[in-house]
């Protein structure tokens, strides 16, 4: 009998700090500074939220940002996984228990995707989009043959990023940062958001993207949205051949070039691009 009561305390027990673990992990992190109509920001694959940093210092003027890290990126916590879906319907959540109306969403690459999601959901709190060379479907580029269903956590190539120790690790994402940006120092900035991300999330968490796929569903979006394009360093031919292709759904969007810019814009013209998102969260735009 006494074998039977420790082993219903100790299975108690152990459920208690499980769902307490559980219930400290959270898919979102997001800081609010200043105040006005709301802003939600939403960085890259890696990114912290610091990246709209010098952006927010000029916005919190006027606007109430909510600046936000997804989990397993920027030193925060991992959760389980699908991750993407949860992002997704903890950002949604967000929205709903802060009773944010008029809502403005800034997302760079992975975070201009969900912003994009987001928006095609009937989400009538979202009011304005601004998506910073950020696709629907990353995959479909990437990806020859392209079928969401062909892409798994348990892969080849997954499993051979999850095996990679330090040093290899290291070197990919030195080499991945160089594409990214044509300044140095905002290269070793990216290269070290990739180290700092949770291998699992950087492995399984950039599967759900490439799995994602919102084609078919830009038709949904009714709100204005800005496409912001890096010209380099495919040109700005390529880059506009691939835009128009990728929102061919969308029924009006106004598209803008950046150009003398990779794909993290706001490092390489950080100026220009304070400048131009400005712009667009003016009531004349």
């Amino acid at each position: 009998m006494k074998k039977i009561v420790l082993l219903v305390v100790t299975t108690f027990l152990s459920f208690a700090i499980h769902t307490q673990v559980d219930q400290t992990v959270k898919p979102i992190h997001v800081k609010v500074v200043g105040e006005g109509n709301p802003i939600i920001l939403i960085p890259g694959f890696t990114v912290p939220g610091e990246i709209w940093n010098p952006l927010v210092e000029e916005l919190e003027k006027n606007y109430e940002c909510h600046i936000v890290t997804l989990a397993g990126f920027g030193g925060k916590a991992p959760i389980a996984f699908p991750w993407l879906p949860k992002i997704n319907r903890s950002l949604k959540a967000y929205i709903a228990e802060n009773n944010l109306q008029n809502v403005a969403i800034i997302g760079h690459s992975l975070g201009g995707t969900i912003a994009t999601w987001l928006a095609s959901q009937d989400n009538a709190a979202v009011s304005k989009l601004i998506l910073v060379d950020a696709l629907p479907a990353a995959g479909a580029l990437m990806i020859p043959n392209f079928n969401p269903d062909n892409l798994a956590y348990d892969s080849p190539y997954n499993k051979q990023q999850l095996a990679m120790d330090d040093k290899q690790f290291e070197q990919m994402a030195a080499m991945m940062s160089q594409g990214m940006s044509l300044k140095k120092t905002a290269q070793d900035t990216i290269k070290k958001w990739i180290i700092m991300a949770d291998r699992k999330t950087y492995v399984y968490g950039y599967t759900d993207y490439l799995k994602l796929d919102l084609r078919e569903d830009l038709n949904k979006i009714s709100v204005p949205t800005t496409i912001i394009a890096a010209t380099q360093p495919y040109g700005k031919d390529m880059v506009t051949k691939t835009y128009k292709e990728q929102y061919a759904n969308l029924k009006n969007y106004n598209f803008i070039l950046a150009e003398e810019a990779a794909h993290f814009i706001m490092l390489d013209r950080p100026d220009w691009f304070i400048d131009e998102i400005q712009k667009l969260l003016s009531p004349q735009e």
